[in-house]
């Protein structure tokens, strides 16, 4: 809780990547909210002052969750919401203020976007989205220990970048910073 509050102030990018564990974790431990606390939640806390904070939290994600219908697959509506906000940003940068930095970091990610989406079922998702998705996949290959080629890094790397980008635009845009009209 305090961790995602933080990285959604802070970077985006982490902060969605956060939200897709959460969500995994709560499926995990099948919306149990007193398995979360005692194996998930408790042994992470330096103390347990901060306790009913996160149970909070994560009752109140639970609930989301189910209203939403995303206890299998899906991510919460707030988090569907800043990608949607991304994914306009995005569109920005390439069609409308033509930001040349933008433009050729997504031209080195997006092959490698296009690849990830031909190999997945993402089709319907958009280039933002499916970035994210490989930005998870290399999250969940590392916690599983497995190696990753040095293609495959690199290719997580080119998308890596873009999000970065993609993500101090977005909070310079949340902040007013950003200015559309000049690049």
């Amino acid at each position: 809780m305090l961790i995602a509050q933080q990285k959604k102030n802070e970077n985006i990018a982490e902060y969605i990547l956060y939200m897709y564990q959460v969500e995994d974790i709560i499926r995990a431990f099948k919306f149990d909210l007193d398995a979360i606390l005692a194996n998930y939640v408790e042994p992470q806390l330096p103390d347990s002052s901060f306790m009913n904070q996160y149970s909070a939290w994560y009752t109140s994600l639970i609930q989301q969750m189910k209203s939403q219908k995303i206890e299998k697959t899906g991510h919460l509506m707030d988090t569907q919401e800043i990608m949607i906000e991304l994914s306009y940003l995005h569109n920005t940068l390439l069609n409308m203020t033509k930001d040349e930095k933008y433009i050729a970091l997504f031209d080195v990610a997006a092959k490698n976007i296009d690849e990830l989406k031909a190999k997945s079922d993402l089709k319907e998702k958009n280039h933002v989205e499916i970035a994210f998705h490989g930005m998870y996949m290399k999250l969940l290959l590392k916690l599983q220990k497995k190696e990753i080629s040095s293609e495959t890094e690199e290719a997580f790397d080119s998308m890596r970048i873009m999000l970065a980008y993609l993500g101090r635009g977005y909070h310079k845009m949340k902040a007013g910073d950003l200015d559309f009209l000049q690049n």
